[in-house]
């Protein structure tokens, strides 16, 4: 019963916005289909603030007031895909890695419009473009703040879901973190969720409860914030967003996803004729990862040294994973000065020598 009045609500809210579109007949309609409510804080809020900026670049020439919020992933999506594709949506952003088969089966009933997924890897169609970024890059930075920051040597990981794009940031924020600290550990706790504030904050209990002093996550609310907010001397980062309501302690920097520029440009190629498709997978050079404000909580030394690993890695002049790294079993896997190859990190399915713990399958 909750899910037919899910789904009902859901096609009201298209048929609304639909409706009120209806003056912008002549504009290239461009549309969202978001995992969580866009007030998250985090990773649907950061996605909205994109579209956003869409509409300002545009003006009259797009319609971007389409979006829906809190669509499951799985059959609800192919549903809302379809509906948006009928409602006359020429490009339609898919932000989540579970909408890589919907958005791959309505793609290929709908020729005419692009379809735009994020974090996913097929493209099954012509009209199936990718995206994602390279969000390990920014967890090599705040592994580095955590593995100075922690007094009890304990830092702990709140994970999504066991996708290659989670198990990247687990790897680089331990790498970085040992790399400064030889005697930090790290616990990884599951929440198999995206946005589950509840679950979100229960995880981070129970790593507090573990002697865990900071605390990096991979799901979109504030709430693992909230929780460490309760136990001075524990601190962590903004997910996705900047979550700056909790600066400067827990928050002492973030992670942000900076959507924006891609947004714009795939519709304004889309509008020029120019667009074409494509993988993009971007990070701290290309500007869609970007390092938030590090607070005065962090001593200068430990500022500058993120800020200067920050600099290396945008240039180029550094790759977060890098050797001599072994995986978890103490296999041989990069060799001295040896990098990742980005084929490799796209299927990551291992932890790196010196997690504890067993990924889930």
């Amino acid at each position: 019963m909750l899910k037919r009045t899910l789904l009902a609500t859901a096609a009201l809210g298209l048929g609304l916005a639909f409706a009120g579109a209806a003056s912008a007949q002549d504009a290239l309609k461009a549309c969202w289909v978001y995992v969580g409510p866009i007030g998250d804080g985090g990773w649907t809020f950061q996605h909205d603030q994109g579209r956003l900026d869409v509409i300002k670049a545009f003006g009259d020439k797009v319609d971007a007031s389409t979006y829906q919020e809190n669509v499951p992933e799985g059959a609800d999506a192919e549903r809302v895909l379809t509906q948006m594709a009928l409602g006359g949506c020429k490009i339609i952003f898919t932000t989540s890695f579970g909408y890589m088969d919907p958005t791959n089966a309505v793609a290929a009933k709908f020729p005419d419009v692009k379809f735009e997924h994020a974090t996913g890897y097929k493209r099954d169609s012509a009209n199936v473009s990718t995206y994602n970024a390279r969000f390990y890059e920014g967890r090599a930075v705040t592994g580095t703040i955590a593995g100075r920051m922690t007094k009890s040597n304990k830092i702990g990981y709140i994970g999504s879901f066991p996708i290659p794009e989670v198990i990247q940031g687990i790897n680089a924020s331990f790498i970085h973190a040992k790399k400064v600290n030889p005697n930090v550990t790290m616990s990884v706790v599951w929440a198999y969720t995206w946005f589950d504030p509840a679950k979100e904050a229960d995880a981070a209990k129970a790593l507090i409860e573990q002697g865990v002093d900071v605390i990096l996550q991979h799901t979109d609310s504030t709430a693992p914030l909230a929780e460490a907010a309760k136990t001075p001397g524990v601190i962590g980062f903004g997910q996705a967003s900047d979550m700056a309501e909790y600066k400067p302690s827990p928050r002492v920097s973030a992670i942000i996803d900076n959507w924006g520029p891609y947004y714009v440009e795939r519709v304004g190629a889309l509008l020029d004729g120019t667009y074409e498709q494509k993988d993009t997978w971007a990070g701290i050079g290309g500007g869609e990862v970007k390092i938030g404000d590090i607070t005065e909580a962090v001593p200068a030394e430990v500022k500058a040294e993120a800020e200067a690993l920050a600099a290396s890695i945008g240039d180029g002049s550094y790759h977060p994973f890098t050797g001599p790294l072994n995986k978890q079993d103490g296999s041989a896997w990069l060799a001295e000065g040896e990098k990742a190859d980005d084929g490799t990190l796209a299927g990551m399915n291992f932890y790196v020598e010196g997690i504890e713990g067993d990924i889930p399958q």
